[in-house]
């Protein structure tokens, strides 16, 4: 008997799809972009990627390596990012909880006064009258209802439409996972960054110290020579601003690094303390080449892509599970337990025990304004999570060119910056000497001491940016997340 009932449910939804399937809107179609330039694809680069190294040995400074063990442990945003990756996980357990049978255990008593005058009211009346019945089926007027046993919800997948809710929760749920590893990446570099930050502070530090020491001595020089009558008061006030003017330099320097501190400090989640530091920077070792490995793969290493392309996976499935909805849906209520309409009778064997199932078969027809909206949404979501993969793959095709030939560039920068530095400090010990000598002017002394000064930072900011570089390519190229011990 049930058999034939679900043939002929199934008979009737595939007469509904009929009627209603014609309406339900085809898959959008993604709009094409253009592929990637040729100079990208035909790249013979086969060496192993950078990006393949785990974070505790791309950094070899041992002070490095324990900040940003701390902050993989203790920053709040990566914190705040596990929790979500809970939530998403939850969400996958809720549908597909959906696909299953609902049983509740169910305890429910009532009562109804039946009028003289109507259906039951008659026929209970006749059936007391009955002699087929003892005195415990005799039914009261008001009649009590007593049940309690289970009762049961399914909706049958039959579109799909409960899966592809689950298979959307369940990758968004791996697009979560993703997430986590790009916050893992951003932290890595940015903790690494402002590591190098303060070994370049520290040597501009040195570097004005030097320098005072420099003008300090020549200040000295002009102070005795204008005793001698062989300078004037204005080189002496030149000399003496140029100073102050250096001495400055150092206290903002000393501010920077403390304002640096602090914002490593909060990524490791700690209150302000002092940043233990390893070799100067200019000790601090560059890697001699620097590859970025297959194109194929260089970057859907990348976090963010493959967050991307996960999010546009997710949509794809929200599309199809909102195409089904506005097909027929079958839901089967059965239900088992004790009913009776005295207590006494609630538990008297199997003549106390009731069953039956229900089966509803439900289709949309006529104001469907909130599937379409939601059809709609989920097709904007799509096209949306489109553009975003595409973003995410030209993101990174930029930052990984822009940091590798940044790299070569600043190599040369550095290797000029040092020889200028090497000439700016002869053209300040031989100026000084013809100053000393009378051949050379104040303006001439404080020109080169100004020069050397500047080249001195220049030379510290060069080696600077070239760990900013080297840092910035393997995060680009998705190094910093993967397991490092």
């Amino acid at each position: 008997m049930l058999h034939k009932l679900l043939k002929r449910f199934l008979l009737f939804i595939c007469s509904a799809a009929l009627v209603t399937g014609c309406k339900v809107a085809a898959p959008p179609q993604l709009p094409s972009l253009p592929k990637a330039p040729a100079s990208f694809l035909n790249r013979t680069d086969t060496t192993a990627s950078i990006a393949d190294m785990p974070w505790s040995q791309f950094f070899t400074d041992p002070n490095l390596v324990s900040l940003i063990d701390t902050a993989l442990n203790r920053n709040f945003d990566l914190l705040t990012t596990i929790q979500r990756i809970e939530v998403a996980r939850a969400n996958v357990l809720i549908t597909k909880g959906a696909l299953f049978p609902t049983v509740n255990g169910m305890a429910s008593a009532g009562v109804e006064r039946y009028g003289k005058y109507t259906l039951n009211g008659v026929g209970n009346y006749d059936t007391n009258l009955s002699p087929n019945i003892d005195g415990r089926q005799r039914i009261p007027n008001p009649t009590p209802d007593y049940f309690l046993g289970l009762r049961s919800s399914w909706e049958l997948d039959i579109w799909g439409k409960l899966r592809n809710r689950r298979k959307a929760a369940y990758t968004r749920l791996l697009a979560t996972e993703k997430g986590r590893q790009l916050i893992t990446t951003a932290l890595v570099a940015e903790v690494a960054r402002l590591y190098f930050e303060l070994l370049a502070l520290d040597n501009e530090v040195n570097v004005i110290r030097k320098n005072v020491g420099l003008q300090q001595r020549a200040y000295e020089i002009v102070q005795v020579q204008k005793l001698g009558g062989r300078a004037t008061e204005l080189a002496v006030q030149q000399f003496g601003a140029q100073l102050l003017n250096t001495r400055s330099l150092e206290f903002a320097r000393r501010q920077e690094i403390v304002r640096v501190e602090n914002q490593l400090n909060l990524l490791l989640g700690r209150y302000p303390q002092p940043i233990v530091r390893g070799q100067p920077i200019r000790e601090q070792q560059l890697p001699a080449t620097v590859s970025a490995g297959l194109p194929a793969t260089m970057l859907l290493r990348r976090p963010d892509v493959q967050q991307a392309e996960l999010e546009l996976a997710a949509s794809r499935a929200d599309i199809s599970a909102a195409r089904a909805a506005f097909l027929p849906s079958l839901t089967l209520s059965p239900y088992v337990g004790f009913n009776a309409f005295k207590t006494s009778l609630l538990f008297q064997g199997p003549e106390s025990i009731a069953y039956g199932i229900v089966g509803g078969l439900t289709a949309p027809l006529v104001n469907r304004a909130a599937l379409k909206a939601e059809y709609v949404r989920s097709t904007a979501d799509n096209v949306g999570a489109f553009y975003a993969y595409q973003k995410a793959i030209r993101t990174g095709y930029q930052e990984v060119v822009t940091n590798l030939q940044g790299i070569d560039n600043y190599r040369q920068v550095y290797q000029l910056k040092e020889q200028e530095v090497t000439s700016l400090n002869k053209a300040v010990s031989i100026s000084n000497d013809l100053f000393v000598a009378g051949y050379a002017t104040y303006l001439e002394v404080i020109t080169a001491q100004r020069s050397v000064l500047e080249a001195e930072l220049q030379l510290t900011n060069a080696r600077r940016e070239q760990f900013f570089l080297l840092i910035d390519l393997y995060r680009a190229l998705g190094g910093g997340w993967g397991v490092t011990r």
